[in-house]
C-alpha cells in the first residue's frame, strides 16, 4: 500500500503560467485600442504601487478552468485588476495558481467583438469566474460604455453619477470619460478617477503637476519676497519722512526759542531802559 506522499506525487500535477500558452500572435483591433489598453494600465500603475497588493496587466491569458484547456476555453481580457495579490509579472493569469480571479474585467469593444464581449464573455465572467466588476468601452463611440456589479448569480448595472462616471466597488474608484490628447490622438478616453471624481494621473503627469506645482510655488515666493520688499521699501520711506518731519519740527521748535528768546531779551531792554528814565 503507497504513503499520502507516494499517492500525493502520483496525482497529475496542474499546468502554471509558465506552462501554458500566454501569446496568440493576435494583435489588438486598432491603435486607438491599444492606446486606450495602455492608458488604463498606465493609470492605474502609481495607485496599485501604492497599495503594493494589486496586479495590474491587459491583453492575457486567463485561465479558469483545466478541463477546457484543450478546448482554449479561456479568455484574453483586455484589462484585469486583481486586489490582495502579491504583486509581480504574469505571464497570464491562472485561476488555480492565483486562488482568486481577477475582482475587475474592462474589455474595449469593436465591431468584430461586441457581440463577443456583451454575451458569452459577460456570462462567463458572471458565471465561471464570479468577476466582482465587468466592464465594456467602445473607443469609437464613448457612449456605449457599461459596468456590472456581481450580485448572487446576476450582473446588475453600475448607474453611472451626476459626473457620468461608473462606480468601481472592488477598488474603491471610478471609472469616467476625459476629453483629451494621449500619445497625438484626442478623444473621449476612458480614465480612472478617484471617489471624489479627480482624474489618477500618470506617471508623466504627475512629473508634469509637480514640475507645474514648483513653478508656481516658486513664483507665488518671488511675489512674496518682491511685496516684502516693496513693503520694506515703503516702511523706510515712512521712516525716512517721519525723520525729516522730526527734524522740520525741531528746527521749527529751535527757531521759535530762538524768538523768544529775542523778544524776552527785548522786553528786559526795554523794562531797563524805562527804570533809567525815570
Amino acid at each position: 500500500m503507497s504513503t499520502l506522499a507516494e499517492q500525493v506525487e502520483e496525482l497529475p500535477r496542474l499546468p502554471t503560467q509558465d506552462d501554458l500558452p500566454y501569446d496568440d500572435g493576435m494583435p489588438m483591433e486598432s491603435q486607438r485600442h491599444l492606446l486606450q489598453m495602455d492608458l488604463l494600465l498606465q493609470g492605474l500603475e502609481p495607485w496599485a504601487a501604492e497599495r503594493d497588493d494589486v496586479v495590474v496587466n491587459g491583453n492575457q491569458f486567463l485561465y479558469f478552468n483545466t478541463q477546457h484547456m484543450r478546448a482554449r476555453d479561456f479568455r484574453g481580457p483586455d484589462v484585469y485588476v486583481a486586489v490582495g495579490v502579491r504583486p509581480g509579472e504574469r505571464k497570464s493569469w491562472v485561476v488555480w495558481q492565483e486562488g482568486k480571479a481577477p475582482d475587475v474585467i474592462i474589455e474595449l469593444l469593436s465591431e468584430s467583438t461586441a457581440q463577443i464581449d456583451k454575451g458569452v464573455k459577460k456570462q462567463v465572467y458572471r458565471d465561471q469566474l464570479r468577476v466582482p466588476n465587468y466592464y465594456w468601452f467602445d473607443p469609437y463611440n464613448a457612449e456605449d460604455r457599461a459596468g456590472f456589479l456581481l450580485q448572487g448569480t446576476r450582473y446588475l448595472p453600475l448607474l453611472p453619477d451626476a459626473g457620468g462616471r461608473l462606480p468601481v466597488p472592488s477598488l474603491g474608484l471610478n471609472l469616467g470619460l476625459w476629453h483629451g490628447d494621449y500619445r497625438g490622438v484626442t478623444m473621449d478616453w476612458l480614465r480612472w478617477m478617484d471617489a471624489q471624481g479627480n482624474l489618477l494621473l500618470l506617471r508623466q503627469e504627475r512629473a508634469l503637476d509637480q514640475a507645474q506645482r514648483a513653478e508656481q510655488a516658486a513664483e507665488v515666493a518671488q511675489a512674496r519676497a518682491l511685496a516684502e520688499t516693496e513693503r520694506a521699501k515703503a516702511e523706510r520711506e515712512r521712516a525716512d519722512a517721519e525723520r525729516e518731519r522730526a527734524e522740520a519740527e525741531t528746527q521749527r521748535a529751535a527757531l521759535a526759542k530762538q524768538r523768544a528768546d529775542a523778544a524776552e531779551a527785548e522786553l528786559a531792554r526795554l523794562r531797563a531802559q524805562l527804570s533809567d528814565g525815570r
